[in-house]
């Protein structure tokens, strides 16, 4: 099969040619519940950029050559004996962890926390190819009204921002505040979560123009951009007490300490964005009674709900579509800011 691989990290982005458009071996069933799935799209994502910078390298112990793409969709083309669920031709959407599903973790539904689990586009050969191998336990069929090319990155980038928006929905009451800070490929979708699932205002702050545009589209009330006024202007908008919740995508640079200022007492911050520090006195911690949560992508139900929205129109990806053999332009342009929404590569 033809594949996008990476044959050497690029610490500084500076190689003309990142991966290598060449033929590799065809996947190949190795347990009873592997399936072989056709890539009919797979999302280009931020976290392939670390990947490709070599920050993923001693967390995930890759080994290069290497095949990323963590956001898959496709067709069933081939199961191993003792899958039921699928057949071939069934159009799905790959969770993205594969799990034995016997741990205490995956039986209580928290997949990310599995204690054995393999993670196609991370530790082991992703979907920039025409071909994946993934599990039964991962996949969830795909409604007429989704094509996998459409849905590809909701399966990280939509489920992460899902999993925090519906966090931060169960205790947003109508008429409070909940602060979107960066309505990029992330934010665009974690504006539209909210919006279908709770009724507080919602406010989005981002450097761009064209970003803030998007965040229109997706449902936000209010949209400030990220300059020396914004403090002053989001404080306007909170009364100044600042947000009940702040959900933060960019999570590096001064992004977290002003989330965190955004935040009212006895607020939530989420950060879902990572490269950056939380750092905040212990005092502040006490007097404030805030609270800081972390986000992991998200679980398998939680996809499934995902994919109902998406099946209900009530949320819907921006996307940019590249041919797989145009996969360094892709990288590239997300590198330099050059994607609104999300980029799926397609075989």
């Amino acid at each position: 099969m033809k594949a996008a691989v990476l044959h050497e990290y690029d610490e500084h982005f500076t190689r003309d040619e990142i991966v290598r458009y060449e033929d590799v071996a065809d996947p190949r069933i190795d347990t009873p519940s592997d399936i072989i799935i056709r890539i009919g799209g797979a999302g280009v994502c931020r976290t392939d950029l670390h990947v490709v910078e070599g920050i993923w390298r001693n967390i995930a112990g890759i080994q290069l050559p290497y095949i990323m793409g963590h956001e898959n969709a496709g067709w069933v083309e081939e199961v191993g004996k003792a899958v039921t669920s699928v057949k071939p031709g069934d159009a799905v959407i790959c969770h993205p962890l594969v799990t034995s599903g016997h741990c205490l973790a995956c039986r209580r539904g928290d997949d990310m926390h599995a204690a054995e689990s393999r993670f196609p586009g991370i530790n082991a050969d992703g979907g920039y190819a025409q071909y994946l191998r993934s599990g039964e336990r991962a996949l969830i069929k795909l409604p007429k009204t989704l094509a996998p090319k459409d849905v590809a990155p909701y399966t990280d980038a939509g489920l992460t921002a899902y999993r925090a928006a519906k966090k931060a929905s169960r205790h947003l009451l109508p008429g409070q505040k909940a602060i979107v800070i960066g309505a990029g490929g992330l934010g665009h979708i974690g504006i539209q979560v909210l919006r279908a699932l709770c009724a507080a205002d919602i406010i989005v702050v981002d450097r761009s123009s064209e970003a803030l545009a998007l965040a229109r589209h997706c449902g936000a009330d209010h949209v400030v951009l990220a300059d020396e006024g914004m403090m002053s202007q989001v404080k306007d908008l909170t009364g100044g007490k600042g947000a009940e919740a702040v959900i933060d995508f960019v999570g590096e640079g001064n992004a977290v300490a002003q989330g965190l200022e955004m935040t009212r007492d006895g607020g939530f911050y989420y950060i879902v964005g990572y490269g950056g520090k939380v750092e905040i006195p212990t005092i502040d911690m006490i007097t404030s009674e805030k609270t800081i949560v972390g986000n992991l992508v998200g679980t398998y139900a939680e996809l499934v709900e995902l994919m109902e929205l998406a099946d209900r129109g009530k949320v819907t990806l921006t996307t940019r579509e590249y041919r797989l053999e145009h996969a360094n332009q892709a990288l590239k342009d997300l590198h330099h800011g050059h994607i609104h929404g999300r980029a799926v590569l397609i075989p």
